[in-house]
Parts: C-alpha cells; structure tokens; sequence
C-alpha cells in the first residue's frame, strides 16, 4: 500500500497473474475486492482511470517476491485445505482476505511498533504525500493513484504543495540573500 498507494480492495483484489516481478516489474489493477451482500466478490474498478498499471519500485518487488515465497510455502502446509484463488494476498488456506481482518492486523502492527492507530487508507495518503514531497508533479500521483482527474489530487494533497512552495520561497531567499 505504502509503496504503490493501492487502495485496500485493489491491492486485496490482485491476481499472481496481475504482478510480473520480473520482466517488467509491474502489477496491473483490474479488479478490486469487496464485500457485496455479506459475501467477498472481485469487483470492476472504482473508475476506468482506477484500471491501471503501476511500476513497482524495488523495494515492493523484493517484499512481493519474499511474499510469493511463504505463500508457497503455506500452500504446502494446507494441502488439500487449499483453494486456488490465486490472490496476492490471501489467507493461510488461500482464500481472499476480508479487508476488515487486514485493517484489524494492520492496527495490531501499529500497536507492537509504538505507533498511533491509523486508516489502512492512510498509507495510499502517505504513499502521495511522499511522492510530492520529492517534487514529484501532481499529474504523476494522479496517475499513480487511479484518480479521475487532476483537480481531485490538488484537492486532496494541496497542503504538500504549499510547504513545497514554502521551501522554494526559502530556496530563492538563499540564492538572492533575502
């Protein structure tokens, strides 16, 4: 999430077949998962700029490859009990995973690491924060984000920008001696 700025249904409703950890180093977003009548169904995107494919950095296709490993390895334990979803991130016995459990996880980590509770979707904010904060133009996180239009990222991240501006204003305060 942090790393790709996934919404939590896209990246619950990831396929193997939508991650290429080797040539290309990409995952495509073409579903999302969540709970529709009580029961988990893969889902169309939220929009068609919410279809996508993301380069991943390093860091995610190392942590994915890892990941890929122990699920492999998971699978071996479950035997039979395994179901073939094929999600990226699913259960010890290979189902989807509910994006309540992952929130209730994600809490507990937060918990053992001293950290202060947080959304799950405060990572996807993180993830276009950070991205800002390196200069990176709001047309990229728009299109990293899946977002419909550029008027939404501004609207949504405009803070960064301004502290961004705060430091070019210092930037050029220490060219010209101000």
């Amino acid at each position: 999430a942090l790393a790709t700025g996934l919404r939590q249904g896209e990246l619950l409703g990831l396929r193997w077949e939508d991650v290429d950890l080797d040539a290309r180093k990409t995952l495509r977003v073409s579903h999302s998962l969540a709970r529709v009548k009580g029961k988990l169904e893969l889902l169309e995107p939220k929009t068609e700029r919410s279809r996508r494919t993301v380069v991943l950095p390093e860091v995610a296709v190392t942590a994915l490859r890892a990941h890929r490993t122990r699920q492999r390895m998971e699978r071996l334990v479950a035997g039979l009990r395994w179901e073939d979803t094929r999600h990226v991130f699913a259960t010890s016995v290979g189902t989807a995973l509910d994006a309540a459990t992952v929130t209730r996880s994600y809490q507990r980590v937060l918990a053992r690491a001293g950290l202060p509770r947080n959304r799950f979707h405060d990572l996807r904010h993180a993830a276009a924060t950070f991205l800002l904060a390196q200069g990176f133009t709001l047309e990229d996180v728009k299109n990293l984000l899946g977002h419909s239009s550029i008027v939404l990222t501004s609207n949504t991240y405009g803070h960064v920008l301004e502290q961004r501006q705060r430091e070019v204003a210092q930037g050029m305060d220490a060219v010209l001696g101000g």
